[in-house]
């Protein structure tokens, strides 16, 4: 008896280590097969989109007598400027026409991706176009796979399958392989709606410089951190609200308000002109309203309603019917839809708060597209009809549209009328 009792702790110890072992390696086994299955999605992806650029380099070719590839429609338009940012940095002296006009120059880029990148060329034997593209596959990739983790947690693994499938192959997937800071933009959003949805405010503290850095934006997470801690402080009783937590969003939304105008500064201490940064970015607009003056909120979408309907041959006042009836729509479909209320308050805040910082601050033109990526997270709405013919449909039209993104932006476009 005496032997038995001495022997089965001994038994028993072994036996419990054993099933900490096979929940550990059960939790590894759970956390690879999420990134395998995104990895698999991910590259067949990019196949794809690898196959449609080549398809269009070859029209380019034909149609302009000038041989196109798919490393240069990879580095058009932006991604020119993000080179020259890489290579050159920024002026101290910002360029002006011959009325004093600031012109466009490289203060309208952010410098965390042109600086990750420069680093990279220096290991790829300074070839940065290919450098641009590595980080923007390898950071699409994380963000795909962040992405998935962030709708799982409000809808089944089956349906955020198909929702980052309807992103890594959609209409604007091409981004994922072009000299443009999205991939890296949206792995820090994906990242810090995560942490939101989990409540780890802390890694917001990092998150947030790497966010504001990249591309213009992070006004927008302050605005959706504003609104969060409205919606949490009227649930307080139902969903409790620890003192620590109010410390968090509050410091937290500080922080991306003071750097969403951090870059303003820093433009205005190099270059000596407090107004760089706006100038430079109202003189992107410039050639189309031909305006003189400042920045004014909620113009450029106003201005642009009447400039795009006369191009079109259509009266200017239903540019302005169309404008108001988007915004009613967009507000109903966050606020009403029930597919889009199952993702929960957070992506709803942000996707709200993210078009209410474009109506305010931006001019649409075609790149309008490229600029409504960051709602990519609104794809779970789309996944969680059940019906395999609808998802396929969704699939198909985002292929379809993605085709139609690389013919008119990158193939076609040669002018500021077609810019991505």
């Amino acid at each position: 008896m005496a032997d038995r009792f001495v022997t089965r702790p001994a038994l028993t110890s072994a036996g419990a280590a054993s099933g900490r072992v096979a929940v550990r390696l059960g939790a590894l086994r759970m956390t690879l097969r999420p990134a395998v299955a995104i990895a698999a999605i991910y590259l067949a992806a990019r196949l794809v989109t690898t196959a449609f650029l080549a398809i269009g380099a070859g029209i380019a070719t034909r149609a302009t007598g000038t041989e196109a590839t798919i490393g240069s429609l990879a580095m058009r338009w932006d991604g020119q400027w993000y080179w020259v940012v890489g290579t050159a940095g920024y002026p101290t002296e910002l360029p002006v026409d011959a009325a004093g006009a600031v012109t466009q120059n490289a203060w309208a880029f952010m410098p965390l991706y042109p600086a990750l990148t420069r680093a990279l060329s220096v290991v790829l034997g300074g070839q940065y176009p290919l450098a641009a593209i590595v980080v923007s596959i390898v950071a699409g990739y994380l963000a795909c796979l962040v992405l998935f983790h962030l709708l799982r947690a409000r809808i089944d693994d089956a349906a955020a399958l198909w929702a980052t499938a309807f992103v890594a192959a959609g209409p604007l997937a091409a981004l994922f392989q072009m000299g443009y800071a999205e991939s890296l933009f949206l792995l820090w959003l994906f990242l810090a709606l995560l942490v939101v949805v989990r409540r780890r405010f802390a890694w917001l503290y990092l998150l947030l410089p790497l966010l504001g850095f990249t591309r213009p934006g992070i006004l927008a997470f302050a605005l959706l951190l504003a609104g969060y801690g409205i919606v949490r402080w009227v649930r307080r009783r139902t969903d409790p609200l620890p003192a620590i937590d109010i410390v968090h969003i509050v410091c937290a939304g500080l922080l991306a308000a003071v750097i969403g105008f951090a870059w303003q500064v820093i433009a205005g201490l190099v270059t000596g002109d407090p107004s760089a940064y706006m100038e430079t970015e109202l003189s992107w607009r410039r050639g189309w309203t031909n305006e003189e003056g400042g920045f004014v909120p909620f113009s450029g979408f106003v201005q642009a309603s009447a400039i795009w309907f006369r191009v079109w041959a259509l009266p200017e006042a239903w540019g302005y019917v169309a404008l108001a009836v988007v915004v009613a729509a967009t507000a109903a479909l966050l606020l009403f839809e029930p597919h889009v209320r199952r993702l929960g308050i957070e992506i709803r805040l942000w996707s709200a708060s993210y078009a209410l910082y474009l109506l305010l601050v931006f001019f649409p033109q075609s790149s309008i597209f490229r600029l409504l990526l960051p709602l990519a997270p609104l794809a779970g709405a789309l996944a969680l009809p059940r019906h395999i013919a609808w998802r396929l449909a969704v699939l198909a039209a985002g292929l379809v549209g993605q085709w139609w993104w690389i013919d008119q932006m990158l193939v076609q476009g040669t002018t500021f009328t077609q810019i991505p």
